[in-house]
């Protein structure tokens, strides 16, 4: 692993940094050693929308929402270094980035297979934030094993015509457009078959149900399609080639860099957290110490893996087992980071924020409900993305060697 910017990235790190400095709104971000100020700040009633807002005007004014797009499709043009220097210092500096599935997935996607007539008519719709994606991969049956997939789209005249259901669709309640997987050759072996559409999520016959967590949100939904019509000219790519122009929907953050600094940061919040609220019930036991310590040392691990795959990269290699490796390390210990979290606080980790602002439930919450949340919302980290299953499958096959089981 390279643990040195090359002259030019110290020097883009260094830009990154001072722009962070100046221009990230004092409603975002934290400091260290600021704990307290922080519950303070979420309770303040700052207009955190109208922040967001505009830090993503002064993000689109660098070229900085779409940083890894080449730069004639409106993005930075960034090297692969860059992208992950970008992303590691606004991790660090807590700072909403830009992002999500059509600046992450679909806009690339369209980049590489999409005619010109889709570039025009989809790229600048992402890049002005005017344009939300959601993505329709998953089914109730064909979660780890996606090539199995069901959802139907036959051909009729200059149309195909979708029935089927896709599950665990992030953001489809809100989203304008979705990058969907449908089966166009049900005789076709299953990696073979599929095609790839861009949907128009206001299509007569697409309705959609959001599902609600145990957390209590609302932030995926199932997705149903009843003799939905979609014109030949969304079709992405060639017709039964969906599943190759898939594998290249992936976005940089394979390397995990984003995961590995929110646990660090979760980390040093709660270590701050039991300091500053030391003889108000907080006792700091030996054994709290040193379950600190380990997750403390855990995540820098995480963010050493990370390094590695981001390393592979930038030689021109394809981390492959290296990022499930990441990934599988990353989502496992976000679980015992918000575990840890929960149980060192006592009851007082089963509170969330009241939504009475100012009351002495809301306030005894700690760090303002983010600890009980963190908890119900780790949950999932081992199944999306890939199970942890599927990546111990690639990293046993593919890393070690081992024979496929069964």
């Amino acid at each position: 692993m390279d643990f040195h910017d090359a002259p030019e990235d110290a020097a883009f790190r260094r830009e990154v940094k001072d722009f962070l400095a100046v221009e990230l709104p004092k409603g975002f971000g934290q400091p260290k050693g600021a704990a307290k100020s922080q519950d303070d700040a979420l309770r303040s009633g700052v207009d955190r929308f109208g922040l967001y807002k505009d830090w993503m005007k002064k993000l689109a004014a660098r070229g900085w929402i779409a940083p890894a797009w080449p730069k004639e499709y409106g993005g930075a043009g960034m090297s692969i270094m860059q992208q992950f220097i970008f992303n590691e210092e606004m991790a660090q500096a807590r700072a909403p980035r830009p992002g999500g599935i059509g600046v992450g997935f679909a806009g690339p996607t369209i980049i590489s297979y999409g005619t010109a007539d889709q570039k025009q008519e989809h790229l600048p719709g992402i890049l002005s934030g005017e344009a939300v994606w959601c993505q329709g991969f998953s089914e109730p049956g064909s979660g780890s094993d996606l090539a199995s997939l069901q959802t139907k789209a036959v051909k009729d005249g200059d149309d195909y015509i979708i029935n089927g259901q896709k599950i665990w669709t992030t953001g489809a309640q809100f989203a304008h457009r979705m990058i969907l997987l449908a089966r166009t050759d049900p005789e076709a072996p299953k990696h073979k078959g599929i095609s790839y559409f861009l949907l128009d999520m206001k299509s007569p016959g697409v309705s959609v149900q959001p599902l609600v967590n145990m957390a209590g949100t609302s932030g995926f939904s199932e997705v149903f399609f009843e003799d939905v019509r979609v014109p030949r000219k969304d079709l992405l790519g060639e017709e039964n080639r969906g599943w190759y122009v898939a594998t290249t929907t992936l976005d940089f953050e394979r390397s995990s860099i984003g995961a590995a600094i929110a646990q660090m940061t979760q980390v040093e919040d709660l270590i701050l957290f039991l300091q500053e609220h030391k003889g108000e019930g907080v006792v700091l036991h030996p054994t709290v110490k040193l379950e600190l310590a380990e997750r403390s040392i855990e995540a820098e691990a995480a963010r050493l893996l990370s390094y590695r795959v981001v390393t592979l990269q930038n030689k021109g290699q394809v981390p492959n087992h290296e990022a499930s490796t990441a990934k599988l390390f990353a989502s496992e210990l976000s679980q015992r980071v918000s575990e840890t979290g929960v149980r060192v606080v006592g009851l007082y980790g089963q509170l969330d924020r009241d939504k009475t602002e100012g009351t002495a439930t809301h306030r005894c919450a700690p760090q303002n409900g983010r600890l009980m949340r963190a908890y119900l919302n780790a949950v999932s980290s081992t199944i999306a993305g890939g199970t942890s299953e599927i990546q111990r499958n690639i990293i046993a096959q593919r890393g070690l060697g081992l024979p496929k089981s069964g």
